[in-house]
C-alpha cells in the first residue's frame, strides 16, 4: 500500500444538478434498545441484517414492545440524507406503498433536502406495504436489523429515469438492492444509463451476509463501478484477503477508488492504486453504530463529487460517522456542514 495521496477520488462532473443519486430500499425504521439475549431469542444474526416476512416482523415487534422510535431509513437513503446535511444536492430513487408510511417517507426526505423520486405502488397480495426495518441496539452499541422489504423490493427498473441519472455526478446503490426480485434488471439499467450519461457509479457491499448471499454478483459488479464502499469484514469476504490493507489493495486492482472502514481504527481510502489510512474522528459517547457506515459514505460521496482528495474525503467521512455514532438512529441530528466547517474540512 502506497501512501501518496492522488488529487481527487473521482474525475469531476461539473454542471450536474445533483451530486448524488441514491437508488435503493425505502424503509421505515423502528429503533429500540434490547439485551443481546433478546436478539438471540429472536433468532437474528447479531450485527447483521436478516430478511423477515410480515408474520415474523409482527412477532419481533411484539417481543420488543412499545419502546421504540420511528424514523425514515434505508441505507443509501441515509447516505443521501448525510449529503444533504453537508450542503449537497442529493436525489433518492425508491418505492413505497400507497399508505401512511409511504406518505410519511416522502415528506421526511423532502424536509431534509433530499429530492424524492418515489414509485408509489399498490399493496399487493402477500406484501405488507411500505418496507420496515426493526433496528435493535444491544449494550455493545452494535445494531441488529430485521427487514421486511414490502413494496420497496418491487422497485421497477424504469423508475430510474435517464434524466435523473444524467442530472447526477454519482449514482450509488448497495448490496441490499440485490435482494430485490428484479435486481439484475435494475442493476443493468443503472450501469447502462450511467455509461450513457458519463455518470460515476458507486457500490456499497452493505453487510457480510449480503456478501455471502451475492458474492458472485458483487465480484462481477466491482469491475463495472468507479467506487466501492465496505467494512473490513465485507472486504475480506469479497476479496478473500485476511486484513483490510490487503483487501483494499485487491479492490484497487479492480476499481478506481475504494473505502474500507475499520471501526475505531479508522478507515483505508484510496484511488488510482494508492491507499492511505484515515483515523477515526473523536466520539464523546458511543450510543449506536447504526448508520455509521452510511454517513461515512455520505462524507466520501460529497468529497468525491466536490473534487476533494482521498484524504480530505476520508476525514469528512470519519467526521460524519462520528456524528451518527453519538445518538440513536442513522440520520444526522446535527447539521453536518456546520461540524465540517468547524473542523476545517469545508469552507
Amino acid at each position: 500500500m502506497v501512501t501518496d495521496d492522488p488529487p481527487t477520488l473521482l474525475e469531476p462532473r461539473p454542471g450536474r444538478a445533483h451530486d448524488l443519486c441514491a437508488v435503493g430500499t425505502a424503509l421505515i425504521d423502528y429503533l429500540s434498545f434490547a439485551p443481546l439475549d433478546v436478539v438471540q431469542a429472536l433468532d437474528l444474526e447479531p450485527g447483521a441484517m436478516t430478511l423477515v416476512d410480515g408474520a415474523r416482523a409482527s412477532a419481533i415487534r411484539r417481543a420488543l414492545g412499545a419502546g421504540h422510535d420511528v424514523v425514515s431509513g434505508g441505507t443509501v437513503a441515509n447516505t443521501a440524507a448525510g449529503v444533504a446535511s453537508l450542503g449537497g444536492r442529493p436525489v433518492f430513487v425508491g418505492a413505497v406503498a400507497d399508505d401512511d408510511l409511504g406518505e410519511r417517507y416522502a415528506l421526511d426526505l423532502e424536509a431534509i433536502g433530499v429530492r424524492a423520486v418515489l414509485e408509489t405502488l399498490d399493496v399487493a397480495d402477500g406484501v405488507t406495504g411500505t418496507g420496515t426495518c426493526y433496528v435493535i441496539v444491544t449494550p455493545d452499541h452494535q445494531r441488529t436489523m430485521a427487514t421486511t422489504l414490502g413494496v420497496s423490493g418491487l422497485l421497477r427498473p424504469d423508475a430510474l429515469s435517464e434524466a435523473v441519472v444524467a442530472s447526477a455526478a454519482l449514482v450509488y446503490f448497495d448490496g441490499y438492492l440485490l435482494d430485490f426480485p428484479n435486481a439484475s434488471a435494475i442493476v443493468e439499467r443503472v450501469l447502462a444509463l450511467c455509461a450513457g450519461a458519463d455518470t460515476h457509479v458507486a457500490l456499497g457491499l452493505a453487510d457480510p451476509l449480503v456478501v455471502d448471499r451475492h458474492a458472485e454478483a458483487l465480484r462481477e459488479l466491482v469491475g463495472h463501478v468507479a467506487l466501492v464502499f465496505s467494512n473490513e469484514e465485507e472486504a475480506s469476504a469479497l476479496t478473500g484477503e485476511p486484513d483490510a490493507t490487503r483487501a483494499i489493495d485487491a479492490l484497487l486492482g479492480e476499481v478506481h477508488s475504494a473505502v474500507v472502514t475499520c471501526g475505531a481504527q479508522g478507515a483505508l481510502i484510496g484511488a488510482a492504486g494508492r491507499a492511505l489510512h484515515v483515523p477515526a474522528a473523536p466520539v464523546l459517547e458511543v450510543v449506536d453504530t447504526t448508520g455509521a457506515g452510511d454517513l461515512f459514505a455520505a462524507g466520501v460521496c460529497f468529497g468525491a463529487t466536490h473534487a476533494m482528495s482521498p484524504e480530505a474525503a476520508g476525514r469528512l467521512g470519519a467526521l460524519c460517522a462520528s456524528e451518527a455514532i453519538g445518538h440513536l438512529g442513522a440520520r444526522p441530528s446535527t447539521p453536518l456542514a456546520g461540524l465540517a466547517k468547524a473542523a476545517g474540512l469545508l469552507d
